[in-house]
């Protein structure tokens, strides 16, 4: 299998952490949407990151998707919690997460895709404040938790919903366009330190 991507990508990011942890074995293929957009176009179409392409040649696409079919058809096991009610707060997180990766996302393209004089500045403002509102979320839910004693999110065994919120907000503080304090959010600061040393993220680096 090929995960094609820049780990500079969370959504590519998120499904690398996730074979690390599900001992997949795959190729790195380091393709950019904008500077080899040629080439990837010819493996797939839509030139998305992720792009899984599996041993008989399919293409997959979508983070959440890909995860999905590697749980279900290669790892044989879920990263996901058992229970219904542990089921959907991973559901709930992941989804923050998610939102948090695509404003991020949206603000890059928007600031540095666009030339200064089109960008729209209420749009904006409106994605700062999505960011903001995922962010606080973030905080909550992890500051919860570990007033709770819990080791990670929804107990002592990480799940999706930790990976994914470690590396949005890893993502977030990466990006230059994002202007949220680190002071303000002290428990994903401390979360997301203890995520990063685990070595399935060092093996999945994201840095300048």
């Amino acid at each position: 299998m090929q995960l094609i991507g820049y780990l500079d990508s969370p959504f590519v990011r998120r499904v690398a952490i996730t074979m690390q942890f599900l001992d997949i074995e795959y190729q790195h293929r380091e393709l950019s949407i904008f500077r080899d957009f040629d080439e990837f176009r010819t493996i797939n179409p839509m030139v998305k990151v992720p792009t899984l392409v599996l041993d008989d040649g399919k293409v997959l696409g979508d983070s959440t998707l890909i995860i999905d079919y590697l749980e279900s058809y290669i790892a044989g096991r879920s990263l996901m919690p058992a229970d219904r009610k542990g089921y959907v707060q991973a559901l709930q997180h992941i989804g923050t997460a998610l939102v948090a990766m695509e404003k991020v996302a949206q603000l890059v393209y928007e600031t540095s895709q666009r030339p200064e004089s089109l960008q729209h500045g209420l749009w904006i403002n409106r994605l700062e404040q999505q960011l903001e509102g995922a962010a606080g979320l973030m905080e909550s839910a992890v500051s919860s938790s570990a007033n709770a004693v819990n080791q990670w999110l929804l107990g002592d065994e990480l799940t999706q919903a930790d990976i994914s919120i470690a590396v949005a907000w890893r993502f977030m503080m990466f990006t230059q366009r994002v202007n949220l304090p680190p002071g303000n959010y002290p428990a994903l600061v401390a979360f997301s330190a203890r995520a990063e040393a685990l070595p399935e993220f060092v093996a999945c680096p994201l840095h300048a």
